[in-house]
């Protein structure tokens, strides 16, 4: 027999269900992603129309500022319930409905008269948004169990994608048209998705989700992968939320308005190729391994930018730590969810936790700081959240190696 003979005999022959299974997890997949990203600029774009906001509803500042709250409060209660429930859970249905319900919150939010109303679309936006995530990433668990650290990062790419580009959109619409209509195209985008998802098919994964008992959440959440994962997450997201709320600020005192406006825009501009990357190397170099050396890192990166460089040598230092930073939310989800691959709904709920309140937290932390000091100090703090996370990360990796066979048995079996 030749070579080429041998070769395509040792091939795994392929039968009519797999190709089934294989274009049913494609599909999947396109949605799942198209989800993350419309949803993203979604999410994004409230932040641009802010100044729209306050001279429609004649709004002061600190009832504008409920938004991103509001949001958050919808989104936390339904991811929590969702993914910790998603062993019992028809997908389908679920994220058909969420993202049905999101759309239809979406077009109250560009119909609102008030903001009372506005803010209450917002919750309910936020709620339909945590039920579909809550789902997508357990999803893609069980699509590509061996390529779980890839798939997470082109997944949370895509987000980077569709937060980077929505800003724009909503110049262009509000130059041509009013407010409302940004809210309204993202309603029919993902109501023409939740069309399409109802009509799919269940699901085809190559792994089940197990139903997790009441009584096994501490012991999921001793796990060191977990508990590590929740804490790193903590301290990392706190430091993405006080950028994303105060680098303008710290910009205005650095750069012209005009370039201090899309500071932003140009850290999360480096998301998309930072995901990228990070994806492709997370089989090869591993998850701990990546994010030692990134929140390595970020330190000097972080010290170079906000305590030396002046002027517009402060957008080069914002790219890098847009590149850099990128990195941490899909490794860690990756990492926790390798440690407990039969329950990564939960495992995503606790990530959703942990970073809504780390974004939540730091920002305000760093407010109180800022207000009676210059917006140098809020930036320079950041390098304790940075700092802990680090030695959070090296911590968790020397208890996983540490830890003997009995005790991963006794987490297994919930004693």
């Amino acid at each position: 027999m030749s070579d080429a003979e041998s070769a395509e005999a040792s091939q795994p022959e392929t039968t009519p269900k797999d190709d089934v299974n294989r274009a049913n997890r494609l599909r999947w997949t396109a949605v799942i992603f198209a989800a993350l990203a419309i949803g993203g600029g979604a999410m994004m774009a409230r932040g641009p129309v802010i100044p729209e906001l306050e001279t429609a509803f004649g709004a002061p500042e600190w009832q504008l500022g409920l938004i991103a709250p509001a949001g958050t409060l919808g989104y936390l209660f339904a991811v929590t319930f969702v993914g910790f429930g998603a062993g019992h859970l028809r997908a389908r249905l679920l994220i058909a409905g969420g993202l049905v319900g999101n759309a239809v919150a979406l077009l109250a939010l560009g119909a609102a008269p008030i903001l009372l109303v506005f803010l209450g679309a917002v919750v309910v936006q936020g709620a339909m948004m945590g039920v579909v995530r809550g789902l997508n990433r357990p999803l893609l668990s069980h699509f590509y169990p061996s390529r779980r650290g890839r798939i997470y990062g082109y997944y949370d790419m895509t987000w980077a994608a569709g937060a980077a580009l929505a800003p724009v959109l909503v110049v262009a619409v509000v130059a041509l048209a009013s407010w409302r209509f940004v809210f309204w195209i993202f309603a029919v985008l993902l109501l023409g998705l939740g069309v399409v998802v109802w009509r799919l098919d269940e699901p085809a994964v190559e792994t089940q989700e197990e139903p997790l008992a009441r009584e096994d959440v501490l012991s999921l959440l001793r796990r060191p992968e977990v508990l590590g994962m929740a804490l790193v997450m903590f301290f990392a997201t706190g430091v993405e939320g006080g950028l994303f709320l105060w680098l303008p600020t710290y910009a205005e005192s650095q750069l012209p308005s005009w370039i201090a406006g899309v500071t932003l825009s140009i850290m999360i501009a480096g998301y998309v190729p930072g995901r990228f990357v990070y994806g492709r190397l997370s089989e090869r170099v591993g998850y701990v391994r990546l994010l030692v050396a990134i929140l390595g890192l970020l330190v000097p990166v972080f010290v170079v930018t906000f305590t030396l460089a002046e002027g517009l040598w402060l957008l080069p230092g914002i790219l890098a730590i847009g590149l850099l930073i990128s990195g941490a939310f899909p490794l860690l989800v990756s990492y926790a969810t390798d440690a407990a691959p039969e329950y990564s709904g939960p495992v995503t709920a606790v990530a959703a936790i942990s970073s809504s309140l780390g974004v939540g937290v730091m920002p305000a932390i760093m407010g109180f700081a800022i207000s009676d000091a210059d917006p140098v100090l809020g930036m320079q703090l950041l390098l304790i959240p940075l700092g802990l996370a680090l030695v959070t990360i090296v911590i968790a990796r020397i208890a996983e190696v540490r830890r003997t066979p009995t005790d991963d048995a006794a987490c297994a079996s919930g004693d």
